[in-house]
């Protein structure tokens, strides 16, 4: 339930103080030799296959979940919870994100073969970044605690806004990322193989592989503006909330291949994904109020709201699936009946 706050600022949320050096190197060299087995693997374009996108998926969950058992033996059950809120509600928001991406390589006319070259890079980037918007953010959260009320109104105004879910966010990143990647270089419409720069008549000009990752840089820094300040709802310590979002986004590549062509089942994800940060954004202004939620109580809150998205957006494809096949065999109005 709701705790008074011992304090102002960092509230009941896990401070983990000095840890040292050890555990960001660790977590360092973890995410580098991840990084480097994947590129390793994805050396030859190709198209990923269902059942190897499913394996990766799974591997990367493990990944993540493994790292959480670090977590649990080295600095004890409460930001062994923060860990798992923080990874839980990436993920989750990380969905919206893949759809995205499809729409931006669909209209951008990225084969397949060269999609994951261009997320590997994207990927990347998108770690540093988020380790810019995190640090950021939890050192501006520790100085002026009113931002905890800014924040929390602002996860709840994305909430609402989640909830009505814009169709054309994938033509909006695509237009401002081919702006800014167009004021530096030419762009043109020809491949090479997985380069990002080619030589067309006599000039070095970027090839749409460069585009699309300008592209999903930008899409990344939109949705990094949401999933930040969401997960600083649910743990301030730095250390849980890089580690937290590594995880989660080293395994977009393989949820995109997974999930991409899927987006006409998850009917109520946007419901879900709004409600989270509805609850996560409220979580912030009680906690400006001088009061906190469990940890263990907001991962059941977030897991469950998550759960019933995909709960019922299954059967509502269950019963569009019994409505086409009872369609298929109901004979046409107009015929004799015998």
């Amino acid at each position: 339930m709701f705790l008074p706050l011992a304090d102002s600022g960092s509230g009941n949320f896990v401070s983990l103080g000095d840890i040292g050096t050890m555990p960001w190197i660790l977590l360092g060299v973890l995410v580098l030799v991840l990084l480097a087995i994947d590129l390793y693997r994805h050396r030859h374009a190709h198209e990923p296959t269902f059942r190897e996108a499913l394996f990766e998926s799974l591997f990367w969950v493990a990944c993540g979940l493994g790292f959480s058992v670090y977590v649990l033996a080295s600095f004890g059950s409460v930001a062994f919870g923060e860990y798992l809120s923080g990874y839980l509600i990436e993920k989750a928001l990380s969905v919206d994100n893949v759809f995205v991406w499809s729409m931006l390589f669909t209209s951008m006319a990225i084969p397949l073969k060269y999609q994951h070259r261009v997320l590997f890079y994207g990927i990347f980037g998108a770690l540093v970044m988020r380790a810019i918007f995190i640090f950021l953010g939890a050192e501006l959260l520790e100085r002026f605690e009113i931002l905890l009320l800014v924040f929390g109104f602002f996860l709840v105004y994305t909430g609402f806004k989640v909830l009505r879910h814009r169709e054309d966010e994938g033509d909006t990143g695509s237009r401002r990322g081919m702006s800014i990647l167009e004021r530096f270089i030419p762009v043109t419409d020809e491949f090479d193989g997985q380069k990002f720069f080619t030589v067309h008549n006599g000039h070095r000009v970027a090839t749409p592989l460069l585009a699309a990752l300008v592209v999903v840089e930008v899409t990344d820094v939109i949705f990094a503006v949401d999933s930040v300040p969401a997960i600083l709802a649910v743990s301030q310590d730095r250390f849980l909330v890089f580690s937290s979002n590594a995880f989660a986004i080293l395994g977009l590549r393989a949820m995109y291949f997974l999930l991409a062509g899927a987006k006409e089942r998850f009917h109520y994800l946007n419901h879900g994904l709004g409600a989270i940060l509805i609850f996560v954004g409220g979580k912030m202004i009680a906690a400006w109020q001088g009061y906190h939620l469990n940890v263990w109580l907001s991962l059941a809150i977030i897991t469950v709201l998550l759960v019933a998205a995909i709960l019922f957006s299954e059967r509502k494809n269950r019963r569009l699936e019994q409505e086409r096949t009872a369609s298929a065999v109901a004979p046409p109005s107009d015929a004799p009946s015998g």
